[in-house]
């Protein structure tokens, strides 16, 4: 199984039993390619080869370099796909009808109901997604296990409960810890989840309570593996333009391989590979 085209980012779905299934993505420049199925990947070597070309993932020119995911400077300064809001959902204003970049795609991205939740990644991590977000944005970071703490009508309402959080909660995720715990027992999550999420109604400024879910449905996800590494190194396509190796586990955008090396797709989105799976 062999093609060439941009990388786009894994596509990530949750089957009924827990686990997560990948199909690779890429396109021609800006046209979309087949989806490739993953799952006969794990256990085969890999070989990735850059052809050296980068395109920008929203005007298809060719670039030197990428911003965000993918794009060139001139669109990460100016597409909605780039809005300060979505790093800081605290500052859309969409929902007042004031748009930041393009008040159609804030309309429909960021004036729509919004959860606030708790995922195990590296360890307990708060977040906020678009409510039909769920549960890809988990799948995308290597989450190992979610619940949902509060729902919304609107991003910016979100972003505030998870401000108040962040002085009590993590934010972000450490790629390292997250891709070495492997697949955590569903027991220790749950537990941590549910614990994080007792606690945050503790410290919950009383605005936002009307917002809260009481819940305690927890979403548990399983990686494609046959071995998770205890030490990781990241690849570089600029640095190693060829990569070949044999496949051991998939986890968020990160493909792991034999060694320790893991390759960030989604940090790849753009570049033009080779790539063959045998």
């Amino acid at each position: 199984m062999e093609g060439e085209g941009n990388i786009r980012k894994l596509k990530g779905q949750l089957t009924s039993n827990e686990q997560v299934t990948y199909q690779w993505q890429q396109s021609n420049i800006l046209d979309p390619l087949p989806l490739v199925d993953m799952a006969s990947w794990i256990g085969k070597k890999l070989r990735l080869e850059a052809t050296g070309a980068i395109h920008c993932t929203v005007t298809g020119k060719r670039i030197r370099k990428t911003y965000g995911d993918g794009m060139s400077f001139d669109a990460f300064q100016n597409s909605p796909l780039a809005v300060e809001s979505i790093i800081h959902p605290e500052l859309s204003r969409i929902h007042e009808g004031i748009a930041l970049r393009d008040k159609d795609w804030e309309e429909k991205h960021h004036n729509q109901p919004h959860v606030v939740y708790f995922s195990y990644t590296s360890g307990i991590k708060v977040g906020v997604t678009r409510d039909t977000n769920v549960p890809f944005r988990w799948i995308d970071q290597g989450a190992s296990g979610a619940t949902i703490l509060a729902r919304t009508p609107y991003r910016q309402l979100a972003g505030l409960i998870e401000v108040a959080l962040k002085d009590h909660f993590a934010d972000k995720t450490q790629w390292r810890k997250m891709l070495t715990s492997g697949n955590p027992t569903r027991e220790a999550v749950a537990t941590a989840l549910l614990d994080a999420k007792d606690a945050a109604y503790e410290c919950c400024p009383p605005e936002f309570e009307p917002f809260l879910d009481e819940g305690e449905e927890v979403t548990h996800l399983n990686y494609p593996s046959i071995a998770f590494s205890k030490k990781v190194a990241s690849l570089s396509l600029t640095k190693t333009p060829i990569v070949h190796e044999e496949l051991k586990a998939i986890k968020g955008q990160y493909l792991i391989f034999s060694g320790g090396a893991v390759f960030n797709v989604r940090r790849h989105s753009g570049h033009r590979v080779r790539w063959s799976i045998s």
